[in-house]
């Protein structure tokens, strides 16, 4: 039972930790050209987004100023970082490595690839102009590792185990990223929409970022017809049934993932589904007025509910004796 134990718990951190490769990978490209793009210090822009990993004490204590090279830098090759690109990968390749004769070989390979090119590069990066094609290489090497997956995979324990982690890490990066923006002193206003024409440029500005960080820009605009509002991007990502990355989507999956593991063990384990279900219902039923306004849930509680679940599954099959 030990043995299971942990080749599940390393499907299931291979798969959080190659999804949040890829949503550090899309989010640092968007924020570090739209940081060029825009006016106001620098160490204001990049606060919402080092927020998602823990906030700038660490990166000031490594670096001793915040700037867009040492916030560039910590966000995607310092290992130190335990949300940078180089280390979520080279943690993914560390649990693949002992399920090399688990898994197929190409989700391996693919694994390993990208920590060779990926986890040894330095600020040259930025000096050589390369930080565009380095993004798009550490997302390409997630959604090419999950596609192998989904093609490859057994859809037995191992699978729901990988996509339990993918979902559940998504699920927790919309949240934040959501959260961090709405709690930015750049944008004060968010929900009321400013009166000056500049100010509303910049928050249209910021709202684009939010939804490029998320790949949903074009399935925003082709599911909204009113433009770039703050309030129908919010709900857009957290209430669209259709969209992968929304949190109800993920958090429906992320459900059907924990009940094909429970299938397996009947009832050893309720609170996980309890727990799960919970979190889908209120997504199923809120509204955008509930959660930004009444705060009832607000993005902070439902953020707790997904870390919840996340601790019930450790607790439930990772921490067995």
């Amino acid at each position: 039972m030990l043995l299971l134990s942990r080749l599940a718990e390393n499907l299931y951190w291979i798969g959080r930790y190659m999804e949040r490769a890829e949503n550090t990978a899309r989010l640092l490209n968007v924020n570090y050209y739209a940081s060029l793009e825009s006016a106001g210090r620098v160490d204001e822009h990049w606060r919402p987004l080092l927020a998602l990993t823990g906030g700038e004490g660490p990166l000031l204590e490594r670096y001793g100023q915040l700037d867009t090279r040492s916030a560039t830098a910590w966000l995607a090759f310092d290992l130190e970082n335990p949300s940078s690109i180089a280390s979520s990968l080279a943690r993914a390749r560390h649990n693949a490595r002992g399920l090399r004769d688990r898994i197929p070989s190409e989700m391996w390979e693919t694994v390993n690839r990208s920590y060779l090119n990926l986890c040894f590069e330095t600020g040259d990066v930025m000096d050589r102009d390369g930080l565009y094609e380095y993004c798009v290489a550490a997302r390409e090497a997630a959604q090419f590792f999950f596609g192998i997956a989904f093609a490859t995979l057994p859809r037995d324990e191992g699978w729901s185990f990988l996509r339990s982690g993918q979902l559940l890490e998504r699920a927790d990066n919309t949240v934040r990223v959501l959260q961090a923006r709405l709690d930015s002193p750049q944008d004060p206003a968010a929900m009321g929409g400013p009166a000056d024409p500049t100010a509303r440029a910049l928050q249209e500005q910021q709202w684009v970022s939010v939804l490029k960080g998320a790949s949903a820009f074009e399935a925003y605009r082709k599911a909204a017809h009113s433009g770039i509002d703050p309030r129908g991007v919010a709900g857009f990502l957290l209430f669209d049934e259709y969209f992968p990355r929304s949190l109800r989507y993920s958090a429906e999956n992320l459900y059907d993932a924990l009940a094909q593991i429970d299938h397996h063990h009947p009832g050893a384990h309720p609170d996980i589904l309890r727990l799960s279900r919970w979190l889908v219902a209120r997504l199923q039923y809120a509204r955008i007025d509930d959660i930004l306004e009444q705060r009832s849930p607000s993005l902070p509680e439902l953020l707790i509910e997904i870390n919840r679940v996340g601790a019930a599954i450790d607790t439930a099959y990772f921490q067995q004796e």
